[in-house]
């Protein structure tokens, strides 16, 4: 599994704290390059992408690209300032662009909570009404709606 370094980890649960942050997680690889992306927004210190595995039509995800850690708990008072003002940037362009007739603006602590990728980051998942949400994880997007979506929210930013 991506992000898992069975000899440093061995043994102790994902979310445990002190736990060491993992470089080799998905987000660590997408800032890196080595993971392509479609990018909605970018700074020297936040990006924001879509949902490749997305739960609804116009997911996205914002993560830090500088900070270490894991999770909310672990954040220093100015990376959390930094990624929530991208995520009402973006909650904003998402919902000028798709119109959606709410936002669900989520971020999992744990993995009693849902965290799955122990790198910050936060969920934007538009919602319609009657529309059921979709499992997370339940199958990979068509790269080329990701990529157009992602175009739609940026030209609404």
């Amino acid at each position: 599994m991506l992000g898992r370094d069975p000899a440093r980890c061995k043994g102790r649960p994902a979310d445990e704290p002190g736990r060491p942050y993992e470089d080799d997680n998905i987000f660590a690889r997408i800032i890196k390059g080595e993971i392509p992306s479609a990018k909605i927004y970018e700074t020297d210190r936040v990006l924001a992408i879509m949902d490749a595995f997305p739960q609804a039509r116009g997911h996205c995800l914002v993560v830090h690209k500088t900070s270490r850690a894991r999770n909310l708990l672990d954040a220093e008072p100015e990376t959390l300032d930094e990624l929530i003002t991208a995520v009402q940037k973006i909650a904003r362009g998402v919902r000028t662009a798709l119109k959606p007739d709410g936002l669900v603006i989520t971020q999992f602590n744990g993995t009693a909570a849902g965290q799955t990728v122990f790198h910050l980051h936060f969920h934007i998942i538009p919602r319609v009404e009657g529309e059921a949400l979709g499992r997370h994880g339940g199958g990979m997007a068509d790269m080329a709606e990701l990529e157009r979506l992602a175009r739609e929210i940026a030209g609404a930013l």
